[in-house]
């Protein structure tokens, strides 16, 4: 097992994979800005994103990017899909290219389409990547609830290093060798989540949410295996099991974003409300460029997209939807 892992990243997740691995054992040190690094160093508590979880002595913390890598053995990067380009970019000169890094971020980056272990090997080069993923609700993880997870990694055996890194009584993490299908399920079921919470905004029923999971898992599984992922995977914790915990927890950032927008409130005021990054706005965006350049039917994503980008009303999407040419299953 290693001994010594950085995280980047001061969130909800970063913090979360702090304490995970300090209770491990492991001595991890925490990168960020100097604000909050100072605030977490002095109350060992992140009370932005999670109050009344203190945060061991194992843990440290630095904004010196050359002592945030030194002597480490992992690097975890828990920064948001979007911002990782410009994170990674700032601190790439320290970061070491024999230490392998795996992300814990769900998204498909703006413009470039990659997902999160692309960006970091387009900033890093040829470093080792993994990504964990799966249904892992940082409030629930924080008060040590079982979760099972899965981690994926290029190349293949990182994946049990990872595994043997955080896996504990409650936390069980299984190996996967299809990266592409990992991050893409964790990235796209995000989009199905705001569909979700629209539809709960609206009260449209249980009848109407078991629906959106069903349809949108094959859309989901439709884009992934077109662009090589295996279908195995949209079945599994980073497809399944995520779409399910992420569009029925009221605690998920993607589902109660799309609630307020069922409720009438728009985007730009539910991104302003909160200090998360609700990743399935952005991603949204991505995922239809995708769907459009593989010649992928859609309909679901594109409803939302239609709502959150193209000025569409609610109960107009939704009835479009609902009045499309019947075919078969």
């Amino acid at each position: 097992m290693v001994d010594q892992v950085t995280i980047i990243g001061t969130g909800q997740m970063a913090t979360v994979c702090a304490v995970m691995l300090a209770d491990r054992g492991i001595h991890a040190r925490m990168w960020g800005r100097r604000e909050t690094i100072e605030a977490l160093k002095t109350t060992r508590e992140n009370k932005t994103y999670l109050p009344g979880l203190r945060i061991p002595d194992r843990v440290s913390f630095t904004t010196d990017a050359e002592a945030a890598f030194r002597g480490v053995e992992l690097i975890v990067s828990a920064v948001p899909c979007q911002y990782m380009r410009e994170v990674w970019g700032r601190i790439a000169g320290a970061a070491p290219r024999d230490v392998p890094v795996v992300s814990v971020a769900k998204g498909i980056e703006n413009e470039t389409l990659q997902r999160p272990t692309q960006i970091l090997r387009d900033v890093l080069g040829g470093v080792a990547v993994a990504s964990l993923s799966g249904p892992s609700i940082a409030a629930e993880l924080a008060r040590c609830l079982p979760a099972t997870v899965v981690v994926a990694g290029d190349p293949p055996e990182l994946g049990r290093l990872v595994q043997d890194a955080f896996s504990s009584q409650w936390f069980r993490v299984y190996t996967n060798d299809d990266l592409l299908g990992v991050e893409l399920a964790g990235a796209m079921k995000n989009v199905i989540a705001l569909a979700a919470g629209i539809l709960d905004g609206l009260k449209a029923g249980d009848n109407a949410k078991a629906a959106l999971l069903s349809r949108g898992l094959v859309e989901i599984t439709r884009l992934g295996t077109t662009m090589g992922a295996r279908k195995e995977t949209f079945a599994g914790l980073a497809g399944l099991g995520d779409l399910v915990t992420t569009c029925v927890s009221p605690m998920g950032r993607n589902r109660s974003a799309g609630e307020q927008i069922g409720r009438g409130m728009k985007a730009e005021a539910v991104i302003a409300s909160t200090p998360s990054v609700i990743e399935g706005i952005p991603t949204t965006r991505s995922v239809v460029q995708l769907a459009r350049r593989f010649d992928v039917e859609m309909p679901i994503t594109e409803a939302v997209h239609a709502v959150l980008f193209e000025g569409k009303e609610v109960i107009a999407t939704l009835s479009e939807l609902m009045s499309r040419r019947l075919k078969d299953e």
